[in-house]
């Protein structure tokens, strides 16, 4: 399949707060889609504004943070919003929560995180906690971006989303 052919994929990155973990995936989404993946992000209880914290962490990064923005899950089961092919909670509260019905039914997987916005501590010690989340979601996103999504059928592509978060969850609870 030719480059240009490719279906750009929407990516809905879903957590309850949407201020640090979702906002954080869907720049790492952007920047490592590389056109062929589009991320998004957004939360059941928004808080209205992004953490700094994060916004500090992605402009260090170089990461473009203009459309960045704290925002309800609301927003996309809207008629007119963009279609998503995937939707992946990235918090325990927001995988527990019963979401929206999606246009298209995206294919949809739990790729839990700690929250770094419930550490306390010093800002260094605060902003490794975002660093440390920027590391693991920037794994897992990585490794999705490489998957090779049109070889894949369904049930073995969801095999594969479901890996991605239970693997990097045991590999946190084997060095934590």
């Amino acid at each position: 399949m030719t480059e240009e052919a490719r279906q750009t994929f929407n990516v809905l990155f879903l957590c309850t707060h949407n201020s640090a973990r979702s906002v954080i995936a869907e720049a790492i989404m952007n920047r490592l889609g590389k056109g062929r993946f589009r991320g998004f992000s957004a939360g059941s209880q928004p808080r209205g504004r992004v953490n700094p914290f994060a916004l500090h962490l992605l402009e260090r990064l170089n990461y473009d943070i203009a459309a960045i923005r704290s925002k309800s899950w609301d927003e996309f089961a809207q008629p007119g919003a963009p279609r998503m092919d995937f939707v992946f909670t990235v918090c325990d509260n927001a995988a527990a929560e019963t979401c929206p019905v999606w246009p298209g039914q995206p294919m949809s997987a739990h790729w839990g995180v700690a929250d770094p916005s419930e550490v306390r501590g010093s800002d260094a010690e605060i902003a490794a906690a975002f660093a440390d989340t920027h590391r693991m979601l920037y794994q897992r996103i990585s490794i999705f971006t490489n998957l090779p999504i049109d070889g894949l059928d369904e049930l073995s592509l969801q095999r594969q989303l479901e890996a991605i978060g239970r693997e990097a969850a045991e590999d946190v609870a084997a060095t934590g």
